[in-house]
């Protein structure tokens, strides 16, 4: 296995999402509404595991909103391994580390998709 891509440079807007440019050359925007729904938080985690199991789960106020769009007020950087995002719901609980943000990248496969050839036909 090898090393954890690095980010080079983070550009966050607040009201659009998150680029890295990753120091194997790679560039990578995550969408805010993105980066919220797949925050490693613990409460977040339960809730997309709840969801996938049973999509009628009833969302909390807090995962609704208030009716004004979702944007990032600040962000923090958490060692040299990840970064805290916060966002304007009141969620500042996930750490993005390195590793997660190249695991969630959008538009790629997640871990618990099957892969193409082995979904049922």
């Amino acid at each position: 296995m090898g090393k954890t891509p690095y980010p080079k440079h983070l550009d966050l807007d607040k009201q659009k999402g998150l680029t890295v440019h990753w120091d194997d050359g790679r560039i990578t925007f995550y969408p805010i509404h993105y980066l919220r729904k797949m925050s490693p938080s613990a409460d977040t985690r339960q809730m997309r595991e709840e969801m996938e199991r049973n999509p009628l789960t009833v969302l909390p106020n807090s995962a609704v909103g208030d009716g004004q769009p979702l944007t990032a007020t600040g962000a923090e950087p958490v060692g040299n391994y990840a970064i805290r995002i916060f966002f304007s719901d009141g969620h500042d609980t996930g750490l993005y580390s390195w590793q997660y943000l190249r695991e969630i990248e959008p538009g790629k496969p997640q871990m618990n998709s099957a892969a193409p050839d082995q979904q049922e036909k």
